[in-house]
Order: C-alpha cells, then structure tokens, then sequence
C-alpha cells in the first residue's frame, strides 16, 4: 500500500472497466474458472483485490444474465424454470455481496490518501454499486450488437437496436466519468466516501419468515 496514489486508484477502476466490457466476449467463448464458486477469500485487498472482487461481480452478473433469460422460457418443464429462480437467487446475493466488498476495498485503499477532515458524504450509490451498472451495461451493450447482426430480423430491428447501441454506449461513457469524477472530489478533500452496508433478510433463516415460520 506504501505506493498507493489517487492516480493508482483511477488507473485500478479503469481496468476493471476494460475488463467488463472484454471479458464478456471473452466469457461467451470460455467462462472463468474460479475453484471456490464465487466465494473470495476474506483477505483480498490493495489493487489486485480490488480487481479480483471487481472481476468476480462481474462474472456474478454475466450468469445472472442468461439464468434471467432461460428463466424466461415457456416451452420447458417447470422444474426447469424453479431450477432457474434458485440459480437467480443465489447469484443476486453473491453479487450484492461482492459489491460491498469492493466497495471495502476501495475504502481501504483510499483512506490513508485522504484529508482527516475530509466531510463523509452519502452519495446516491457507491463506487461499487456503479460498477454493478457500468458491469450489466456492458452485458446489455455486447447483447444489443448481436441484435444488429441478425439475418433473421429485418432492417428496421436492426437499426432500432444500432441506435440502442449507440445510446448505451453514451452511458456507459458518461457513468465510467462520473466514477473517476467522485473520486477526484475524494482526493480534493470536499468529502470522503460514508458507505452503509446492505442487511439482506431474504436467505437469512433468522429474517426471513418464510424460512423460519416453516420450520418442521
């Protein structure tokens, strides 16, 4: 940590942006193998924890995205189709898992390059949450182009989704500035990240009272 810049940090968030928008061509030609299914050791930190965490999130996305799509299917069996809502639910909760971890990552990182006296500031999402929508945006950009290179559908579909492309591309663009915006505003002093962290209740045994009303 002892050569961690704010510069470091940007270059840091930037990679793992490039990596979302690459890997999810890359994964549709051969998925990732991670040996513990999603679940990252505790320890991960610095910049190649942060682009690990950031990776797997995305990857958490990517199988979130064709589950949603299969678990939309009427010509299967319904067992197919519950199959598919278990998967959907247990990858919502590593992704929301994983968002905060990246986000203690990043704090962790950041803290000691910061003004003491820095104001927290609550934002409308944090850092990691941003790269959950810059990770599904890139999904909907790459899967967009694929519309406008069908030879099954004519051109008026094609170019509706050309100039769809066009439009998520932009805010794709815009989000990945704002990111590396607020982290200037970090590094200047008007305000240092307050992050709240998420107390999920659905696969909580203890929470959830479908799960604990239901007890034999």
């Amino acid at each position: 940590m002892a050569d961690m810049t704010i510069e470091t940090i940007k270059e840091t968030i930037q990679d793992a942006i490039t990596h979302q928008t690459r890997s999810v061509m890359d994964w549709h030609f051969g998925e990732p193998v991670y040996d513990d299914e999603g679940a990252p050791a505790d320890d991960l930190s610095g910049v190649r924890g942060f682009r690990e965490l950031a990776g797997r999130q995305h990857w958490a996305n990517f199988q979130l995205w064709h589950v949603e799509d299969r678990a939309r299917r009427k010509d299967v069996d319904a067992k197919v189709i519950a199959d598919c809502k278990y998967a959907i639910d247990g990858l919502n909760q590593q992704r929301n898992d994983l968002i905060e971890r990246v986000d203690e990552c990043l704090i962790s990182m950041l803290a000691p390059l910061l003004p003491a006296d820095a104001p927290e500031r609550y934002n409308t999402e944090t850092v990691g949450a941003a790269l959950d929508r810059l990770s599904i945006q890139a999904l909907k950009i790459y899967h967009m182009k694929e519309q406008c290179n069908r030879k099954d559908v004519d051109e008026a579909h094609r170019d509706r989704c050309n100039t769809k492309v066009l439009t998520l591309q932009r805010q794709h663009e815009d989000l990945e500035r704002a990111v590396l915006e607020l982290i200037d505003e970090y590094a200047a002093g008007t305000k240092k990240p307050k992050v709240y962290f998420q107390f999920k209740m659905y696969n909580d045994p203890a929470l959830n009272p479908e799960l604990y009303g239901n007890k034999k």
